[in-house]
């Protein structure tokens, strides 16, 4: 009865679903004029006109594109607890943001309407669209294992209980209502443990006799727990231990290297895979359709969307186009108003537009993570696509990885350089060559500038791949404190910085 109820409630969310497909300026333009009519108030609002009731093309004029070190002196008042600086009130939560390893932190505000209007209205849509296409799997009837991060004393306001910071997983998890707590394992005590190996364990343990019909979180630490779960029930398929288990909602990397290492530990026709765009600055988008893996892009949860070409990428002044003057297959980077205070603010993710009618994207990358040191423009999606094909051609699969430029001497008067990449594999393949072939020749296939780059050795030679020992990534993430929760390892980078880091951990 209780799953029936909950099914019943979450699928009222679908009518909402549709009103996005179906009406998406009308949607955005009604988000704009909430977002600026409510913070015209606040010291933001105050300097940049919001009580003039700007229209989009006002307000793109007279706010700034901002970064997050641009942004930073009024994040930093937010932080200390100073009120309605950038969104009315005072804030008490904040997602300290993983999108990357890199030393400096990133406190992201999360109000109220954030978590209530953003995240967990999304989560609603998420689960309302899972009962609809796999009601065999009556998820609401069991539970989901959700693995995320932890929180704790925000370092701006130590002597404040109230205010706390942590992996916006953690964040959403600490603040969930009382429905999605009742559906949800491990008990918080345990899900928010902040020593990883601890964690691991102890869910693990605790999960075995669970119900469990749904996975979420992050693949490569989902990974790490669905094989210690294997090792203690002394099996090889996930479904001995839990039947049921038919979902598993993933996001924060792409899917694509993961896909058969899932499957070779759910193997079965009952395992479905759905992913989710959520991000410490907002939940953007989600999977609306089982056999498509672009996703929609959500646009009445208090978020406002503008988009900014590649050739405008290092512009001071860069300009940025509304949703109605996007085009199919263009890579724009994101930026993004929204509700919990954040103006114009440079996400650092890039999109492609897959769809106008309804507004669908695939995440191509970030701005940063990218390697382009010879003109080469390889972003992450066609790396994770070369990663994929060589698999395939050499019967393996693989952990993680990470490349970075390799500079040669001047040769014949023109300057050559390379990629290394470090892989880190389950199984190594039987050729090492082989699977550097298959990668090579994809990135040519998939890329046009690559492959000129590439024509005959003349700018790139062909690319050096390193197999590295099992647990390199993990290791490197742990000396960082980067172990669990949302952090992953950077799958591009034109600094060679974490290359020559793995190199020197590798030579220890």
């Amino acid at each position: 009865m209780i799953s029936t109820v909950l099914t019943w409630a979450v699928q009222r969310r679908l009518a909402s679903i549709e009103h996005i497909r179906q009406h998406p300026h009308e949607v955005q333009e009604q988000v704009f004029r909430s977002l600026v009519h409510t913070a015209r108030h606040t010291a933001w609002g105050r300097q940049y006109g919001y009580a003039d009731a700007p229209s989009a093309r006002e307000f793109a004029q007279r706010v700034p594109v901002s970064s997050y070190e641009q942004l930073y002196p009024q994040l930093e008042r937010v932080l200390r607890g100073e009120a309605d600086v950038l969104w009315p009130g005072r804030v008490e939560w904040f997602a300290k943001s993983s999108g990357t390893t890199n030393a400096r932190s990133k406190y992201i505000p999360i109000t109220r309407e954030a978590l209530h209007d953003c995240h967990y209205r999304a989560g609603r849509d998420m689960t309302a669209l899972a009962t609809l296409y796999y009601p065999q799997t009556d998820i609401l009837g069991g539970k989901t294992l959700s693995l995320g991060g932890t929180h704790g004393p925000n370092p701006f306001r130590p002597t404040d209980a109230a205010s706390r910071v942590g992996d916006v997983s953690a964040v959403i998890m600490q603040n969930l209502p009382a429905w999605a707590e009742y559906v949800r394992t491990p008990p918080l005590e345990l899900a928010l443990l902040d020593e990883w190996e601890e964690k691991i364990e102890r869910i693990a343990r605790h999960v075995l006799e669970a119900d469990v019909r749904v996975l979420a979180g992050v693949p490569t630490w989902m990974i790490v727990l669905l094989r210690r779960v294997l090792e203690l029930a002394g099996t090889t398929s996930i479904l001995e231990v839990w039947p049921q288990l038919g979902l598993f909602l993933h996001g924060a990397v792409a899917f694509g290297p993961y896909r058969e290492l899932f499957r070779q530990l759910i193997p079965g026709p009952q395992m479905h895979y759905l992913e989710v765009y959520n991000a410490s600055e907002g939940y953007l988008a989600l999977q609306d359709e089982p056999d498509s893996e672009d996703l929609l892009l959500l646009l009445n949860h208090g978020i406002y969307y503008e988009f900014v070409p590649a050739d405008q990428w290092e512009a001071a002044e860069p300009r940025a186009l509304s949703l109605a003057e996007v085009s199919l297959g263009c890579t724009y980077s994101l930026l993004i108003s929204t509700n919990a205070g954040l103006w114009r603010y440079a996400i650092g993710d890039t999109v492609r537009f897959t769809s106008l009618a309804p507004y669908r994207i695939r995440i191509v990358g970030r701005t940063k993570h990218f390697l382009n040191a010879f003109g080469e423009e390889v972003v992450v999606e066609n790396a994770d696509a070369a990663i994929a094909a060589a698999c395939q051609a050499t019967g393996t699969t693989v952990r993680d990885y990470t490349a970075a430029p390799i500079y040669f001497a001047a040769h014949n008067g023109a300057s050559r350089g390379g990629h290394q990449w470090l892989i880190e594999f389950t199984e190594p393949p039987a050729s090492l060559d082989q699977f550097t072939a298959v990668l090579d020749a994809t990135l040519r296939q998939l890329n046009s500038d690559y492959d000129a780059k590439r024509h005959r050795n003349l700018a790139l030679m062909p690319p050096q791949v390193t197999a590295v020992p099992t647990g390199t990534f993990v290791a490197w993430l742990a000396r960082r404190g980067k172990l669990g929760g949302q952090h992953k390892v950077p799958r591009l980078s034109n600094s060679r910085e974490m290359m020559e880091e793995l190199l020197e951990q590798l030579n220890n």
